[in-house]
């Protein structure tokens, strides 16, 4: 029978970031009998040239916010590894969830595709098959912050996984959209863009990938180590700040949230949201809760990932910046690594708040396509490698 409880019994790592991948021995396999599931919004580029990157930061959060709602409510001990990436979401579930996760996944592409015409992919593939690819996927629980856990993981798994999802995507035959199915309690997007405390820093994205399973340990942490080095530990790179927050009271953005996170729109709901926004800056101001909230955010806030390939975003300033892409360049010559980088002015985000005390999770972009933008450059780069090869 298999461990549907494996993810959720892992011991945390709590060493820094970089101590955590000089551990390799430490990280565990996935089992064989569980699966990756990929979202993603299709054309996600172009999409974000005519505009949409805040309806895709939406999208990709409204997955998420799916799957762990459907969780949350049927199975509420099963503690389950996702990451978030800006024009989509990747999960790792045990079978028992599959299908269920499935059928509510499909639900919301045809609900998105409905609301914004973006199409968002729906796919599954079994470990069990990407182990067949010679492809690997062993994990850590790591304590990032005081406050977040997240799942690290080494080998090219789920890289393979979503090659091959994409690959073999296929539009969804069922179109009758079930209301019921549709899920996106604790949905919400109501902070503007956040820039850095200190004006001259900026907003950076990164995705680095190393190829060579068996380098990705030792070359993650030098990669590790040379951020700390330039830009000073995770917490104070980290760009959300509980002083730079700020509401944003527009209705425009609460129209937004809304085509996402419900099926039929209504004045109701604009005018209800809209007014809870207004007395936000009275309870963030003023109240004791408020205040406790806004210093969690930062720390509860996904702004690193490491699914086989480092995706982060951070606040650097330009001299510090041009350093490090100067150490980027030196080891893509010598063909250890290939990123893609955005550099930017702000960041936003999207939120997942079923409780201001404890229970809530912000993710993390750039703006001016932030992540998608990163992998346009990666994507240019990973072309011409394989160019190169043939």
């Amino acid at each position: 029978m298999e461990d549907a409880y494996f993810y959720s019994k892992l011991k945390k790592s709590t060493r820094t970031l970089s101590e955590t991948l000089g551990f390799e021995n430490e990280f565990t396999n996935v089992p064989p009998s569980w699966y990756v599931v990929v979202v993603d919004v299709e054309n996600s580029t172009k999409a974000v040239d005519d505009g949409k990157h805040h309806q895709i930061n939406l999208t990709a959060t409204g997955a998420i916010i799916s799957v762990l709602n459907t969780i949350r409510k049927k199975r509420k001990n099963i503690e389950l590894p996702y990451f978030f990436g800006g024009d989509g979401a990747t999960f790792l579930l045990p079978s028992l969830m599959l299908n269920e996760v499935i059928i509510v996944l499909q639900n919301y592409s045809l609900h998105i595709q409905k609301n914004t015409n973006l199409l968002l992919r729906v796919g599954h593939i079994s470990i069990k098959e990407l182990l067949v690819q010679k492809t690997n996927i062993k994990v850590i629980k790591h304590q990032l912050t005081p406050q977040l856990t997240i799942p690290i993981v080494l080998g090219n798994g789920l890289k393979k996984a979503e090659v091959i999802i994409k690959r073999t995507f296929v539009t969804q035959t069922e179109t009758n959209f079930k209301k019921n199915l549709l899920d996106l309690e604790g949905m919400q997007c109501r902070w503007e863009q956040i820039s850095p405390v200190q004006l001259q820093k900026k907003v950076v994205c990164l995705l680095l990938d190393v190829a060579d399973e068996n380098l990705q340990s030792p070359i993650y942490k030098d990669v590790l180590n040379q951020m700390n080095l330039l830009f000073g530990a995770f917490n104070k790179r980290q760009p959300i700040k509980s002083n730079s927050l700020k509401l944003d009271f527009r209705l425009q953005k609460i129209l937004e949230e809304m085509k996402i996170s419900i099926s039929n729109g209504n004045l109701f709901y604009v005018l209800k949201h809209w007014l809870q926004t207004l007395f936000g800056k009275v309870y963030f101001n003023f109240s004791k809760e408020g205040k406790r909230y806004l210093n969690q955010i930062g720390q509860l806030s996904h702004t690193f990932m490491l699914d086989g390939t480092i995706n982060t975003i951070f606040t650097a300033e330009q001299p510090q910046i041009d350093l490090f892409i100067s150490y980027l360049d030196k080891l893509e010559v010598s063909e250890k690594i290939i990123y893609g980088i955005h550099v930017t002015h702000a960041s936003v985000m999207s939120c997942y708040v079923l409780d201001r005390k404890t229970k809530h999770a912000h993710f993390v972009d750039g703006t001016e396509g932030g992540y998608t933008s990163a992998a346009k450059m990666f994507k240019t780069k990973l072309d011409a490698s394989k160019k190169h090869l043939n």
